[in-house]
């Protein structure tokens, strides 16, 4: 987890960020706030003085507004040591500006590229702006849960074998689900043929710190990953790391690529948040997590004992070599309970404060992290069996007779539909709009994502499917939210004209 000479124990832009508080500075720049004097009492009252104090520039606060000094760098070469990492990026935009850079520094207007097709919106994105023509691998689905698995290495053999001039292979994993592809064995077979492996590792930010959780794709060897530092370890929300490591990638046009997407006003506050979590994962991450790996299986314990409730777990993976799951990731099947996991997200929170990660029609998500303990893992348990309580004696029972595991959004509905043109191509092309049902045969100009968890069920370029069309109507009349077209309500679907 440490390379070199470089001591774990620093944590320059952290204590940088610190001092500036400490020296008094009376800012005659931004934020127009200035420490918290100008704002509202509102935000004030909710954010905290000490907190708006320390909402200060990276250029001009933290460091000079010529970054002399390079506090910065120096904390993201800490990063990419304890990472395993050749290079680092600390990122103020989630992941997202990372998986866009993926695409514009590897692949040119028409390039094809390999992608999983359980990818983030950000990803498709990156497809968008950078041009690149997808070469849709899909993941393996369990057919008795209808969940989104790994991908397998010889599916992602077979696609380099019919695509040869593919610019890389970009990748999910772990998946929303927390399954992990067999990173190690795809990393050798795409450099046996030059072919670099970028991974969006935005749920495995953890993975290096705990022998027990999956390589994380810098120890696997690829090339490239971004990994959420505030989804699963305590940074701010926003604060992500972007990593590097061998020669297959233009570290130059990737740089360029940052900079050209990245905020030219980050907040300091995400940077030295990042800075603080690698120091306390480096230093203590292995004890922490031990000590939520094993929390995390108490609580899988103790849903799976509440009748009606069915806790997804690394079973699933059971025949799939190579595969892995994290086991810091509960999913919560509740359709046995009749209800959807819309109500039971809303029932949780409304009666019993508890706040799930993600709600589809089947399932809830609830991830735990190191700030968990054993208190916390009561509270979710006791709402759990508050939940299958309340399912059976407020009137909820029933209203989700129809849900099967069939409608889970993370399962075959993201297989997507014949990409009958790019996503570059279909976004710019003159679109009509068109009802739901007409749409059914038509080429989406339009991507639909329900969110959480931010997979398109239909991307641009991609033929509408009936199958899709009638998981959508379905699930948006169960409470579904979805991101992306013009109409929300689906009513109309915006397609390429004819």
């Amino acid at each position: 987890m440490t390379r070199g000479d470089l001591d774990q124990r620093a944590a320059p832009f952290l204590d940088a960020w610190l001092a500036y508080r400490a020296a008094g500075v009376v800012p005659y720049s931004t934020p127009g706030h200035k420490g918290g004097r100008g704002a509202s009492p509102e935000l004030v009252e909710g954010f905290g003085v000490a907190a708006l104090g320390l909402d200060i520039p990276h250029g001009g606060g933290v460091d000079d507004t010529h970054l002399s000094h390079g506090y910065l760098r120096a904390a993201e070469g800490l990063a990419a040591a304890a990472w395993g990492a050749d290079e680092a990026r600390f990122l103020v935009n989630g992941s997202t500006t990372g998986n866009h850079a993926f695409l514009l520094a590897t692949c040119r207007d028409g390039d094809e590229v390999i992608v999983a097709r359980n990818l983030h919106k950000s990803l498709l994105a990156g497809l968008v702006l950078s041009g690149a023509r997808p070469v849709w691998v899909r993941p393996a689905v369990d057919p008795e849960t209808n969940l989104s698995l790994d991908v397998a290495v010889a599916d992602v053999r077979a696609a380099l074998d019919a695509h040869p001039a593919a610019r890389a292979v970009i990748l999910v994993s772990p998946a929303y689900t927390g399954v992990s592809s067999d990173l190690p064995a795809i990393a050798a077979l795409c450099h046996a043929r030059d072919v670099p492996l970028l991974i969006d590792e935005a749920w495995g930010p953890h993975f290096p710190f705990h022998p027990d959780l999956p390589p994380s794709a810098m120890q696997a060897g690829a090339d490239g990953a971004v990994a959420s530092i505030h989804k699963l370890l305590p940074g701010i929300t926003q604060a992500s790391l972007l990593m590097l490591r061998g020669g297959r990638v233009d570290a130059g046009r990737f740089g360029a690529a940052v900079e050209m997407l990245e905020t030219t006003s980050p907040a300091a506050f995400i940077y030295a948040s990042i800075d603080a979590c690698r120091r306390q994962m480096a230093l203590a991450g292995r004890a922490l997590l031990g000590r939520t790996l094993a929390r995390a299986a108490e609580a899988r314990a103790a849903l799976a004992a509440i009748p009606g409730l069915a806790v997804v777990g690394p079973e699933v993976i059971a025949d799939r070599p190579g595969a892995r799951f994290d086991p810091t990731r509960l999913l919560v099947d509740v359709h046995g309970l009749g209800v959807t996991g819309y109500d039971a997200e809303r029932i949780l929170r409304e009666r019993f404060r508890v706040g799930v990660e993600m709600s589809d029609l089947v399932s809830v998500i609830v991830m735990l992290t190191v700030a968990d303990d054993a208190g916390t893992v009561e509270h979710l348990v006791a709402g759990f069996r508050g939940l299958a309580a309340a399912a059976r004696v407020s009137g909820e029972a029933g209203r989700a007779a129809a849900v099967t595991r069939g409608h889970r959004s993370s399962g075959a509905v993201i297989r997507g539909g014949e990409q009958a043109m790019t996503p570059r191509q279909a976004t710019t092309a003159p679109a009509e709009t068109v009802t739901l049902s007409a749409a059914v045969g038509r080429i989406a100009a339009e991507s639909v994502t329900p969110y959480p968890p931010g997979i398109p069920v239909i991307a641009p370029g991609e033929v509408v499917t009936a199958e899709i069309a009638d998981y959508l109507r379905f699930g948006l009349a169960a409470g579904m939210y979805v991101s992306g077209p013009a109409d929300p309500t689906l009513a109309t679907l915006r397609v390429v004209a004819r």
